[in-house]
């Protein structure tokens, strides 16, 4: 079992950061309840990674019933995740004050890219225009071109659905020792802007140019942090920032630190980077990890994310976990004594509406009339 077994979640569905803030819940043992809005099997749905683990039940919000439904639901949970925008929930009748005063120790997770207040708030927008206004999407690509998105993984997973989790687990903690349920504003900008604060720091320090693009150390300008291509098109990436590391590359690479210089003059790096370039174009990718692998010069190959998974490094830790054959990542963190798990893959809409209700208390006939009357599905 593990460490959230026990608790229980209820996740209205939407897409990005919600599910995979309840995904990360369900596999670290809590017991997760999608409120889908149509029943029925989906063959995209039933490959959807962040479903797994997850039960589902599909109300209608709309009809009375079904809020009644909702707000009886919530009376037997711990945390509901809201992925609506700001206002919905409360339009729909089970915003957090209707909700807390059905179970005050209920946790209240409004997950909303630009937050609950703000002049953005009730404005539409994705990953690439939050961490636009962060300064994250800019600092990143080649200098000479345009800024490149990163897929969605920073607004989205690392300022959504990471920081969802953590205010989740912190509310939780405190609800144990205060008796008391809250309301979470989880705002991806706010997310973005936090994963940036070594950069805030770097250039306090003089050690940063936030208005270059590749030209600091860890944005592709400094040449021994970066990705190279091989001789047979695939690439590799190293990292060796500190100087033994630095040496060790230099050793490895049959290179001669006179040719390079000081390894931190940056007006010499577009020529090192050069020179390193066609250094690696003299051999594969295979006999580079031949070389560096498992070397302090902090390299390793860079893989497709279809390929990972055959890496030895993510086979030896078990990385990657097959369900219902759909190769996805393990749960992550691990733990000792309450290890995570996927209990299944991903369930059909409203596959489980009858059991779960059935277990908050809901009669038989209780179900069969909201059933007649288009509440639940």
């Amino acid at each position: 079992m593990g460490p959230l077994h026990g608790y229980t979640v209820i996740e209205l569905a939407g897409i990005g950061p919600g599910p995979m803030g309840g995904m990360m819940l369900a596999d670290m043992g809590a017991e997760v309840i999608c409120i889908d809005r149509a029943a029925g099997a989906s063959s995209l749905v039933m490959k959807d990674v962040s479903a797994r683990g997850k039960k589902s039940v599909v109300l209608n919000l709309k009809d009375p019933g079904g809020l009644e439904t909702l707000l009886r639901m919530v009376e037997n949970a711990d945390v509901l995740i809201d992925p609506y925008r700001p206002g919905v929930c409360e339009k729909l009748g089970f915003g957090p004050d209707v909700c807390l005063a059905r179970n005050p120790k209920l946790v209240f997770a409004r997950m909303t890219g630009w937050g609950q207040d703000g002049p953005l708030a009730q404005s539409a927008g994705h990953d690439i225009n939050y961490i636009s206004i962060t300064g994250a999407l800019y600092a990143m690509g080649r200098k000479d071109e345009k800024p490149v998105p990163p897929l969605n993984l920073v607004g989205d997973m690392g300022g959504g659905g990471m920081l969802l989790v953590n205010g989740i687990l912190a509310a939780l903690l405190e609800t144990a020792n205060s008796g008391q349920g809250q309301v979470i504003d989880v705002a991806m900008v706010d997310g973005a802007a936090q994963l940036m604060w070594m950069f805030h720091s770097f250039q306090a320090f003089g050690m940063w140019d936030a208005t270059r693009r590749e030209s600091n150390m860890l944005d592709g300008g400094a040449h021994y942090y970066g990705t190279y291509e091989c001789a047979d098109g695939e690439c590799i990436s190293i990292g060796s920032i500190e100087p033994q590391f630095y040496a060790l590359l230099m050793t490895l690479a049959e290179l001669s630190p006179d040719d390079f210089g000081a390894q931190n003059d940056q007006s010499a790096w577009p020529l090192m980077k050069e020179k390193l370039a066609a250094v690696f174009k003299r051999k594969t990718q295979a006999q580079w990890c031949q070389i560096m692998e498992g070397t302090d010069v902090c390299f390793a190959p860079v893989l497709n994310f279809m390929d990972a998974p055959q890496h030895p490094a993510n086979v030896a830790r078990s990385t990657y976990i097959e369900i219902d054959g759909v190769t996805q990542p393990a749960p992550a963190p691990r733990f000792s004594r309450t290890p995570s798990q996927v209990q299944h893959g991903a369930h059909a809409a409203g596959q489980d509406t009858d059991a779960v209700l059935k277990a908050m208390g809901f009669a038989e006939q209780e179900l069969l009339s909201l059933r007649t009357a288009g509440s639940i599905n």
